[in-house]
């Protein structure tokens, strides 16, 4: 079987790119990209009257930052923009398309005058400063957990279920908005789902992840690149983000356990899955373990479906469907690897097979993998804000 692989836009911008490590794919996943950094001194066309005023909040953290860069490499108009965070990072200098910008401390009339705000500062910073920012007639577009699962807010993948906030738009609005992203698992598995889901109906879903250290945010992937040098220096790795050794390692998600046993990293996937698809009685349960990657996650997805759906047909419906690249080669056994799909804007989705422990067609197993700072968050809010212009 041959690999089939399908690009749309992708970019490699970070100080943790990963090397080619697989020249014929690389080339192939890297079609359409442009790569330029958001401090390119080429006068940008973005920067405009027309646009919208934007602020991001938390813009010095691993998402912050790459807001900017999805911003950048989309072309997304905006007339001013401001540069949010605490009051540890006020007073620092962030280049962004040819200027510099000071940032800010975060504050409620940071928002006075601002049409959209793209926030990554946590549930809690959330919880304070999105109604504030919604007061003063911003719309949110906030990538914590703190509105998932607040019935009023729209909890969206633009290539899933745009419709959530087809009510929600920039133009002619008298008041602000909050639209939630989802969680990076759930947007990646559900990427490659919900195409499969349009034509057989899934009817259970049972989920393993593989999820990196750029979930837990910048410092996890530093101390993930600091622990590695320590073992490999024959050190004792320094354990300050996470309880237990990282390096060569891997372990159950940090998330807090609940009663039920599952932690709440898999409760997201359960409850945010049900939400997006408007379907209570989908039937969904999750494994969630942190491995030492850096910044794509991984994850091994078994379908139930209501109607037959065979692999080639699968295939078929997964190579048409937009975001998600096919890398599915059995005979040179190349599937989908985080180290290929870091810093791209696609899904990979590959080992499409039926699964032999259900009778006829009505289960699929798929192997799927994303960016989690990228389609996991950054891309997916920007996303949902090109939507509103």
């Amino acid at each position: 079987m041959q690999a089939t692989a399908s690009a749309h836009h992708h970019h490699l911008f970070s100080p943790f790119t990963a090397p080619s490590s697989s020249r014929c794919l690389s080339r192939t996943l890297q079609i359409g990209g442009r790569r330029r950094s958001p401090s390119s001194s080429v006068v940008r066309m973005s920067l405009r009257d027309d646009g919208p005023a934007l602020a991001v909040v938390g813009v010095t953290g691993a998402v912050g930052q790459e807001f900017l860069r999805v911003l950048s490499d989309r072309d997304f108009p905006y007339r001013s923009i401001r540069m949010l965070a605490s009051h540890r990072s006020a007073g620092r200098s962030i280049p962004f398309e040819g200027r510099d910008y000071v940032v800010e401390e975060l504050r409620p009339e940071s928002f006075d005058g601002v049409d959209i705000a793209l926030f990554s500062a946590g549930g809690s910073i959330s919880m304070e400063m999105g109604p504030a920012a919604v007061e003063r007639g911003a719309i949110v577009v906030d990538n914590s957990s703190a509105f998932r699962m607040d019935p009023e807010v729209p909890l969206v993948i633009p290539e899933v279920n745009p419709d959530a906030m087809a009510h929600i738009r920039l133009k002619g609005r008298s008041n602000g908005a909050l639209i939630a992203n989802p969680n990076c698992s759930t947007i990646i598995c559900l990427m490659a789902a919900t195409p499969l889901h349009r034509h057989a109906k899934v009817v259970r879903m049972v989920v393993s992840t593989y999820q990196a250290a750029s979930g837990a945010g910048a410092a996890a992937m530093e101390e993930l690149e600091l622990q590695t040098r320590e073992v490999l220096d024959g050190k004792q790795p320094t354990c300050k983000i996470f309880k237990q050794q990282y390096a060569f390692n891997l372990f159950s998600h940090n998330a807090s356990v609940l009663s039920n046993g599952y932690n709440e990293e898999e409760m997201k996937m359960v409850k945010e899955t049900r939400k997006i698809w408007n379907d209570m009685d989908i039937k969904v349960t999750a494994t969630c373990i942190r491995v030492p990657v850096m910044r794509a996650h991984a994850e091994s997805v078994n379908l139930q479906f209501e109607k037959p759906l065979d692999e080639d047909t699968a295939r078929q419906i997964l190579n048409g469907a937009p975001g998600v690249v096919v890398i599915d080669d059995r005979t040179s056994n190349l599937f989908p690897t985080p180290l290929e799909v870091s810093n791209k804007d696609d899904v990979a989705v590959g080992r499409i097979r039926q699964d032999l422990s259900q009778d006829g067609n009505f289960g699929l197993d798929i192997f799927v993998c994303g960016d989690q700072i990228r389609k996991g968050a950054a891309l997916n809010a920007i996303q949902i804000a090109e939507k509103l212009l």
